[in-house]
């Protein structure tokens, strides 16, 4: 197995796609690190995961709590980045300037600050897989700016691949997946959504965190896969509506 004995830190660890990726690498043999903000979640999660996995409390916005971070980690084979914050739509002419530029805190800039503080201490045969999403090439209304902090993390990944090589950097692009960040819209409006989106996919569904779990699994057992976007979102972007 090739993530016996490896080592994995997941930042965004404590649900959806983050935690779903850290009950996979812990199945397949790793040592388990996640990360989150909240420690009620990280509490939680840790419940869920096989006895030695580890947590630890780290704010993605605060640089000193990611360096702390991977001062208690020390080495590592693998960084997976899924942490995000809640889906809600922003039109840009009714937003503030400032609101603006935090939406990238967390997804963006928080991966340049994981990435910063765990390259020193990475592999060089390991890998870092951060996470993207379909808006980026099928925006739609009031999600102009997730559109670009995806698009910017995608950049980011293709060239943090030619920056750090023989380190591989890939991203999973996921579409619509059914995870807790969702919660913030009302139970019948979020089945509703769910339900038009499954119609939009070629598959019919929309996606599980499992799905993307299996994904960075597979970006982390590939030596071979580098400067890659894996789309994994039911055939979405192929359709027309």
């Amino acid at each position: 197995m090739a993530l016996t004995g490896k080592k994995v830190v997941v930042i965004g660890g404590s649900s959806g796609m983050g935690l779903a990726t850290a009950q996979a690498a812990a199945r397949a043999g790793a040592e388990v690190t996640i990360a989150s903000s909240d420690k009620q979640r990280l509490d939680a999660a840790l419940a869920e995961l096989p006895d030695g996995c580890d947590g630890v409390v780290a704010d993605t916005r605060d640089e000193e709590a990611i360096a702390a971070l991977f001062e208690h980690v020390g080495s590592l084979d693998h960084l997976v980045y899924t942490a995000g914050d809640t889906v809600a739509p922003h039109p840009v002419a009714e937003v503030a300037l400032a609101d603006a530029r935090a939406r990238l805190d967390v997804r963006f800039w928080g991966t340049v600050t994981a990435v910063k503080h765990a390259v020193p201490r990475l592999s060089r045969t390991g890998s870092i897989s951060v996470t993207s999403g379909t808006v980026g090439v099928r925006p739609v209304p009031g999600f102009a700016l997730g559109a670009a902090g995806v698009g910017a993390i995608e950049g980011l990944a293709r060239g943090l691949a030619v920056e750090l090589a023989p380190v591989r950097v890939n991203v999973v692009r996921a579409g619509a997946v059914r995870t807790p960040m969702w919660d913030a819209i009302p139970a019948p409006q979020r089945e509703g959504m769910f339900g038009a989106m499954a119609k939009r996919t070629l598959t019919g569904a929309i996606g599980e965190a499992e799905q993307i779990a299996a994904t960075h699994l597979f970006l982390m057992e590939n030596g071979f896969v580098t400067g890659t976007v894996v789309t994994v979102d039911g055939g979405s972007v192929l359709t027309g509506s």
